[in-house]
């Protein structure tokens, strides 16, 4: 049985406000003459990898609020109107996020993240556009432990007022997950036929913007607890990607699932070279065991495939890498093989970028054209790919596309899939509201 933590008792909920316990994670903005008049209060929340320059504690930067100074070196306009009035109040994810408790934890590694409970009130999130490959979303979590140094997700902690840096420093766990599942798919979801024109079933994506099996899943169990709820129905279409071979810990409700609904396994693996993962994706677990993870899934009749995705130009297309690892995942049964070229949103090229300059100096000037001025490879790069996966599928005779059987594509859009003609919509069309709700 999972663990499906609920809201603490009124008696036993942890107050926010001073001179109570520990203050809020993102506490209102005070007053400006109100600032001397805090000292004596409880030191405000500081994890590592906090954003410096606050005008208080717990307060936004002026750069964060306003994009730095006009020009000139002036405050602008509207830094200028904040100086003077009380900040907005927070709202959305950002306020509850402020209201978050930390979460217990047994992990002692001074390298652990911090864990809060975050009270959502939805798990199964909308995505409306055709862009993508899925209406639903499921993310367990918020923030992800694997602190790959490529991930796009980054930009989704913004939302909650936290510094995309700290993704993989604050891991909020989502509270009543099972519970808001089992109502929401109730309420919200459609199978074939359950709405004008809808002639297949909605598609849920489960870790488009996080890892469902991240080290907290261990401790947590809330990707657990929503599998727990879906075994229950039938004619669903489900699919999860993950780097962790902890996938495997689930194999009896998997197993379940896939007899009752469409189901598939997306592991990613972005290289087999396994010092190049570590640097890549410190915390992820190693190629070889996401790859005995994917067989132990085939051998027991679970529909899987892998993820060779993100591709990094000059250091993961090298001449032979794809083919190797596509015959590695075919060797462990793997039933689709895909990769995607490596998109940066703004947040993530903060982190990666210095990174690069760093380990792979000469390729910094490409991916500083590539990434981060034009927003995406070249259509000579991305055409050339295209080709290489057609040669790689038609010579391990996967097939053209993961999920054929369905009308539409089936994919998470974490990993920025392009299937056949350059063009087609790929993670770089997407908005953040497709990928990050919730």
């Amino acid at each position: 049985m999972s663990r499906v933590f609920s809201v603490p008792a009124s008696d036993s909920r942890i107050r926010r406000l001073a001179p109570q316990a520990a203050a809020s994670l993102f506490p209102h903005c005070p007053e400006p003459t109100a600032l001397t008049a805090r000292v004596g209060e409880p030191a405000e929340f500081a994890g590592p990898g906090r954003p410096s320059g606050l005008l208080s504690p717990g307060c936004p930067s002026a750069k964060h609020l306003d994009h730095g100074l006009a020009e000139g070196g002036q405050r602008s306009p509207a830094l200028e109107s904040r100086a003077t009035t009380a900040v907005a109040p927070l709202v959305g994810i950002a306020r509850l996020a402020a209201i978050s408790p930390p979460a217990e934890t047994k992990r002692k590694s001074a390298e652990r993240p911090e864990y809060f409970f975050l009270p959502v009130r939805s798990i199964l999130n909308r995505c409306n556009s055709e862009r993508v490959p899925f209406e639903w979303t499921i993310n367990p979590y918020r923030g992800c432990e694997f602190a790959c140094r490529y991930c796009y997700a980054r930009y989704t902690h913004e939302f909650m007022e936290l510094d995309g840096q700290e993704f993989e420093k604050k891991i909020f766990v989502k509270q009543n997950a099972g519970a808001l599942l089992k109502r929401e798919v109730r309420e919200k979801y459609c199978k074939a036929g359950e709405r004008p024109n809808l002639d297949h079933p909605e598609h849920i994506a489960i870790g488009t913007a996080t890892d469902p099996y991240q080290p907290a899943e261990r401790a947590y169990g809330v990707t657990r607890s929503c599998l727990e709820e879906l075994v229950k129905r039938e004619g669903l279409s489900i699919s999860i990607t993950t780097k962790s071979h902890q996938v495997v810990r689930d194999i009896d409700l998997l197993k379940r699932i896939a007899e009752r609904s469409t189901l598939y396994i997306n592991m990613t693996v972005t290289t087999l070279r396994p010092r190049l993962a570590r640097w890549l994706e410190p915390r992820a677990p190693r190629p070889d065991l996401r790859i005995a993870a994917l067989r132990q899934l085939r051998e027991g009749g679970i529909p899987a495939g892998v993820l060779a995705s993100p591709l990094l130009p000059g250091i993961t297309d090298g001449e032979g890498e794809l083919e190797a690892l596509a015959a590695a995942a075919k060797q462990a049964g793997a039933e689709w093989f895909a990769s995607g070229i490596l998109f940066l949103q703004p947040t993530s090229a903060k982190q990666f970028m210095p990174a690069i300059r760093e380990k792979f100096p000469h390729l910094a000037k490409q991916y500083e054209q590539w990434f981060v001025r034009q927003g995406k490879a070249p259509e000579e790069y991305r055409q050339k790919v295209q080709r290489r996966l057609a040669d790689i599928r038609r010579k391990f005779a996967y097939p053209d596309r993961p999920y054929g059987e369905m009308r539409r594509p089936v994919a998470s859009a974490q990993m920025s899939l392009m299937w056949n003609a350059a063009g087609e919509a790929g993670i770089e069309s997407l908005g953040p509201a497709a990928l990050s709700a919730g």
